[in-house]
């Protein structure tokens, strides 16, 4: 038997419970995996709370994670018994000592990498990776606001756009999250619950705007984005941690100057397996080359993941969060 956290009905952190699981040997192209940290982030929220429903309850839930290969099933040609790997993705099941995960959505860690480090950085990091290298190709000389800029996304963001030579914009909740950001690239922090931030990113661009707004707010920040952008701006709209988006007309986007929106997901962007490894490959490549620095600044034993999800929905944690089973 190990321990799970599961959940028999949709709700609040509440009804994350840990429990006693049989974990089975692993299936064709299957491994098993003991897990050594979990990653913790906000769409783990949405599948609890059924906004994103999992396929069946009861569930465990968690997209991200690391650890040592135990198992393998048949055909398994990816991984081997003994190798140290990480996951960030479909299916969920994270929130556990051990788990079975398809082979090909493993990859292998690099010496250089903690697993703390990794499964605090999968998830996040391979969403920065594809939002700032395929779904807008950040350049140098770009400005770009970014949206959560303390967060666990936004703090690698603005790391790895400074690299690549962007002036980053960032609203935050508060003045330590504001030092926080600055101090990981974040050119201008702005508290968005005391500053007109809108006007703020107009005054810093002179009123050109920016090309690229990346939001995961949400309800909250969705709307007044669009002010932020320039004619043939992009809005990437990756996440609703504030509630979902209202319905949108699309003439606003005519209105607004011939504007361009995406919802993306990281499952998309790493469906195939070659795509899964060249994205993971770059964040490893920044990671190691000290350009994008990983903080896990929160850690839970797995049994308190109710408490780790509170403090999420709080906006109490900053950086990458880890459950440690």
């Amino acid at each position: 038997m190990s321990s799970a956290i599961r959940i028999q009905q949709y709700g609040g952190p509440e009804v994350l419970q840990l429990e006693e699981v049989a974990v089975g040997p692993p299936g064709p192209g299957e491994v098993k995996l003991k897990q050594t940290a979990v990653g913790l982030n906000y769409i783990d929220v949405y599948h609890r709370t059924g906004l994103y429903p999992l396929p069946n309850l009861p569930a465990t839930p968690g997209l991200e994670g690391a650890g040592i290969v135990a198992e393998v099933g048949a055909g398994v040609r990816e991984v081997a018994v003994g190798d140290r790997v990480a996951y960030a993705g479909l299916p969920p099941g994270a929130y556990a000592e051990e788990r079975l995960i398809p082979a090909h959505r493993l990859v292998r860690l690099p010496d250089a990498i903690s697993d703390q480090q990794a499964a605090g950085m999968m998830l996040q990091g391979m969403t920065v990776q594809y939002l700032l290298r395929s779904t807008f190709h950040i350049k140098k000389g770009d400005t770009i606001l970014f949206h959560a800029a303390a967060g666990g996304v936004g703090l690698i963001a603005c790391q790895w756009a400074k690299h690549l030579g962007a002036t980053v914009i960032g609203t935050v909740g508060s003045r330590e999250k504001a030092a926080l950001a600055k101090a990981h690239g974040c050119d201008y922090p702005i508290l968005y619950r005391e500053e007109d931030w809108v006007a703020k990113v107009m005054d810093i661009t002179d009123g050109a705007g920016v090309p690229v707004v990346y939001d995961s707010v949400g309800k909250d920040t969705f709307l007044k984005s669009f002010d932020c952008l320039r004619p043939l701006g992009l809005m990437v709209s990756f996440g609703q941690a504030s509630g979902p988006v209202a319905p949108l007309e699309t003439g606003l986007l005519a209105a607004k100057g011939s504007l361009f929106l995406t919802r993306p997901t990281l499952m998309t962007y790493t469906a195939r397996r070659d795509d899964l490894l060249g994205s993971a490959t770059e964040l490893f490549d920044v990671v190691r080359s000290g350009a994008v620095k990983i903080e896990v600044k929160q850690t839970y034993p797995l049994g308190e993941a109710a408490q780790a999800h509170r403090d999420l929905e709080a906006r109490k944690t900053t950086g990458s969060t880890v459950l440690i089973p």
